[in-house]
């Protein structure tokens, strides 16, 4: 548990420091990008956008393994039972994502029909990305929107993913807004309360989980009589 609260306590921290930029190099106020229903529904799978349109955030609460798909239909990024993170670097959207307009050059290695090459980025269970999908792929406003004052729908999207080996999706709509004069601030600090609160979450349910499986072995001591470290 301490750990944990340390734990916890950094990403406070870090998401604070990054704050700053991020009211820089965040999403457009003008939308509003929306999750409306993960596919397969498995309990402790989760989904949320971001400050905005930015980013993705998927949350692996249970020990499942998660596969994104990228723009080719190839396999982008994954989260293992265990909770390791990983991208594969033959993606192209793994180069893509790094800009808002994917104004990228693509390496030679991209190549979503060769088999996937996986780098590991982490291991909190937890993988938050840009995708190009959840976003207008313009500074400009839609010719459509013109002139418009009230709500209205830009787009639906759907970003595949697959579940425990079950194929299903991302399924969201891209709202446009109108120009607002409110600060971003309150958007920034929802993210990294998010961000906070999902990664402790993950780390307390995989904690309790090794916990259960020591009960139903030895009793937390080895064979010294020394007790055993948790984490």
């Amino acid at each position: 548990m301490k750990r944990l609260l340390r734990l916890t306590l950094l990403a406070a921290v870090l998401s604070l420091a990054l704050a700053a930029p991020a009211l820089a190099h965040g999403g457009n106020p003008d939308y509003r990008s929306v999750v409306n229903k993960v596919t397969p529904d498995v309990p402790g799978v989760s989904v949320e956008v971001l400050d905005y349109d930015s980013h993705m955030q998927l949350l692996d609460r249970e020990g499942h393994e998660v596969v994104i798909y990228g723009y080719d239909g190839e396999p982008y990024a994954r989260i293992l039972e265990d909770g390791t993170v990983q991208v594969n670097e033959r993606s192209p959207a793994t180069y893509l994502n790094e800009d808002r307009f994917a104004e990228v050059t693509v390496p030679p290695i991209a190549n979503p029909k060769a088999p996937p090459k996986w780098k590991t980025i982490d291991d909190s269970g937890t993988f938050i990305w840009h995708d190009h999908r959840m976003h207008y792929m313009s500074p400009t406003t839609p010719p459509q929107l013109q002139g418009v004052t009230k709500k209205t729908k830009v787009f639906d999207y759907r970003i595949p993913v697959k579940i425990d080996g079950r194929t299903g999706a991302v399924d969201g709509t891209l709202w446009w807004v109108g120009p607002a004069n409110t600060s971003k601030l309150p958007f920034v600090i929802a993210g990294i309360v998010i961000v906070v609160l999902g990664a402790a979450a993950v780390l307390f349910a995989r904690r309790r989980r090794r916990e259960e499986g020591d009960g139903d072995g030895e009793s937390g001591e080895d064979a010294g009589g020394a007790p055993k470290e948790a984490w």
